[in-house]
């Protein structure tokens, strides 16, 4: 069985948009709620780290003639967006919820302090982390290996559309074949997208567990949880 108390759950805005072309699908936003509520009534910890690519995203910025980090502060606000509304289905859910950014907006959450964090994580809050690290340049992704590093994370679970890390994109390449089980510096040599280098490259580092799963079928967190062997386990 897999001994992990407190994890970080990365989730893609892509995810978001469910069969839409952008935006927010409200069945996918439900579905999440649903599942971070499980978890925490099954006492596990629970940070969240949501991406913005439903709404914009930084590298998006060149196409229209904007800059790239003013681009990449859009993707942060984005980021934002798909917070609060995470916040709202959960709160529906009766789940305690603490919203933190790395770009302060006093109005609508609370700064991201490590040891706040920390505290309302062992409160049993879910902990929404929002705006990135708050520096441009820096993925999502990246932001959920640090955050999940400071907060002492027992792994990093990265949902998406796919259901783990393939030889090549299953969507394109009808060849492609699912890893189970793959190293860090595998993963960095083979410049596998599921996940940028500097996301991987801290976890190496900090030997923080990633596991790339399906966020679309309902119970596979919980089934993580439990030790069954879902999706890509990097380690």
């Amino acid at each position: 069985m897999a001994n992990y108390k407190r994890i970080l759950l990365k989730l893609s805005g892509e995810a978001l948009m469910g069969d839409q072309q952008f935006g927010i699908q409200p069945s996918m936003i439900d579905h999440f709620g649903d599942e971070i509520k499980e978890l925490v009534d099954r006492d596990y910890e629970v940070a969240v780290v949501i991406g913005g690519g439903n709404i914009f995203r930084g590298l998006q910025a060149g196409n229209l003639g904007i800059d790239r980090v003013q681009g990449d502060y859009m993707g942060m606000l984005a980021t934002v967006i798909n917070g609060m509304a995470l916040q709202g289905v959960l709160e529906k859910r009766g789940v305690n919820t603490r919203m933190m950014s790395a770009v302060n907006i006093e109005q609508v959450c609370e700064p991201y302090i490590k040891r706040r964090a920390v505290r309302h994580l062992e409160k049993g809050r879910v902990v929404i982390l929002a705006a990135g690290t708050g520096n441009p340049f820096f993925t999502t992704d990246t932001a959920a290996a640090l955050r999940a590093i400071e907060i002492g994370a027992d792994a990093l679970l990265k949902g998406t559309n796919v259901d783990g890390i393939y030889t090549a994109d299953p969507r394109k390449d009808t060849n492609a074949t699912k890893i189970s089980n793959i190293t860090y510096q595998e993963a960095i040599v083979k410049e596998l997208q599921v996940m940028d280098q500097t996301a991987f490259t801290l976890c190496k580092e900090n030997n923080l567990p990633i596991i790339v799963f399906s966020i679309r079928e309902k119970g596979n967190i919980l089934r993580i949880l439990a030790g069954e062997s879902i999706g890509t386990l990097v380690k």
